[in-house]
């Protein structure tokens, strides 16, 4: 570190000075530590555990996030502890009653240890931060943080980052104890990307768009030995299917999506940042706040439905005054989808010139990778979990009970599971059936 950034310049000094702050700044401009430094230096002042509270979107920024505090806090013996979902809940209570200087979490979980034990306390916190602020009070995590906020004492400092600005985020200054300061990037040209960030996108049919997906990666690895790529779909399924397709042909990846447990999604993470592995599939649970530093190429498989989510995947690339490009799969049908985000970013996507003769060469080959994963991923026990994950959801919310959901003795519930399973199979021998024949045509 060598000099403050824009938003470090502007956000330090007034919560040094007291004031809660709303900071809004693109991807890669540092916000982390413009809540980070300020509360480790009044840590330093008046030493005590819970000191700040920091609550973040997806588990994998809460750990980064509790890195950066660690790393920085370590000649001060800063004591911090992660809580989120996926972890043992018993090791993080202890943790808890440890009262550790910092507890950075995701609301879920924590909302969860408020709800079951008695062992720490909120009541004297100084500092409360929301990071990815917009997401956080976008309405999905609403009954949480009501569990949170009704713990927490009336004189705190409040701090809200993110890279977009929104009107959850500026209603925040009529709930705050103090003086609100708000600072908001501007960009002379209201470009809402990093101007280091090339952005790109490919025109092609829905039903070859894994085709096309595989040829933008092929290109850029041809000339990229080391650089690293993340490709983003929309669901847990689609990101499952493509990294063992892509694996099937030769461009060995990791996946990061919400159906993987914990441990497993962190050591993905980390041999991705390692660069042991050279992509990264994922939902956008990595879309936020992650700061992989050797990423220069983002892919959108699927664009996002919304401009901003848009904004958050491409800031993954072109950090910190890096070079980065994403290029964006578009289909016919998204094409109003591409003009509402160049409008809301302030600029024009120019085409990325893929080589159709290339798509005709491989898309048998990308076609029976993704239908072999497609039976792969019938035989584990996938949508199972999916449906094991919904029903836990709806019995903590009391939406369903709990006996019924443990012991499944009603009839038609069994039916509707029976069902399910023959459906599965007669869509499994069907997709095999097309596999051998598409198998037969390529061999020709």
């Amino acid at each position: 570190l060598k000099q403050p950034t824009a938003i470090q310049q502007n956000c330090i000094p007034r919560i040094l000075g007291g004031e809660d702050c709303i900071g809004c700044a693109k991807t890669g401009s540092g916000k982390t530590l413009a809540f980070a430094l300020p509360i480790l230096q009044k840590l330093c002042e008046d030493p005590y555990g819970i000191f700040a509270l920091v609550l973040t979107p997806t588990r994998e920024l809460a750990f980064q996030i509790a890195d950066q505090f660690a790393a920085i806090g370590k000649a001060i013996n800063l004591k911090k502890c992660v809580i989120v979902g996926g972890m043992d809940m018993m090791v993080q209570g202890l943790e808890l009653s440890k009262r550790p200087h910092i507890v950075v979490a995701t609301p879920g979980r924590l909302a969860d240890h408020l709800d079951s034990c008695n062992t720490f306390s909120l009541k004297r916190i100084k500092f409360l931060v929301l990071d990815e602020a917009d997401r956080l009070l976008g309405g999905h995590f609403d009954k949480q943080l009501k569990t949170i906020f009704a713990t927490l004492p009336e004189q705190k400092q409040v701090l809200l980052f993110s890279a977009t600005m929104t009107n959850d985020l500026d209603n925040v200054k009529s709930v705050a104890s103090n003086k609100v300061f708000i600072w908001e990037e501007k960009d002379d040209a209201g470009i809402a990307t990093v101007k280091e960030l090339d952005q790109r996108y490919v025109l092609c049919p829905k039903d070859v768009l894994d085709s096309y997906l595989v040829e933008v990666i092929r290109t850029f690895c041809a000339t990229n030995k080391n650089g690293s790529i993340m490709v983003f779909t929309d669901t847990c399924k689609n990101c499952q299917l493509l990294s063992m397709a892509l694996n099937d042909v030769g461009f060995t990846n990791v996946a990061l999506h919400a159906m993987i447990k914990q441990k497993e999604r962190l050591a993905a993470l980390n041999k991705f940042k390692s660069n042991h592995v050279q992509i990264l599939i994922a939902t956008d649970v990595a879309a936020r706040g992650l700061d992989i530093h050797e990423v220069e190429l983002v892919v959108n498989h699927v664009i996002p439905n919304v401009p901003k989510e848009y904004i958050h995947r491409v800031g993954r690339t072109a950090r910190a005054g890096r070079n980065g490009m994403a290029v964006s799969l578009i289909t016919p049908h998204d094409v109003k989808l591409l003009h509402a985000i160049e409008d809301a970013i302030g600029t024009k996507l120019t085409e990325y010139k893929v080589d159709d003769k290339e798509i005709v060469t491989i898309l048998t080959q990308i076609s029976v990778a993704k239908r072999e994963a497609e039976i792969k991923l019938d035989e584990t026990d996938f949508f199972e979990k999916k449906m094991i994950n919904k029903r836990k959801k709806l019995i903590l919310e009391g939406e369903i009970d709990a006996d019924k959901y443990l012991i499944p003795d009603e009839t038609d519930e069994e039916n509707e599971i029976i069902d399910k399973d023959k459906k599965r199979m007669k869509d499994r021998h069907k997709r095999q059936k097309e596999m051998k024949k598409t198998k037969k045509q390529f061999e020709k």
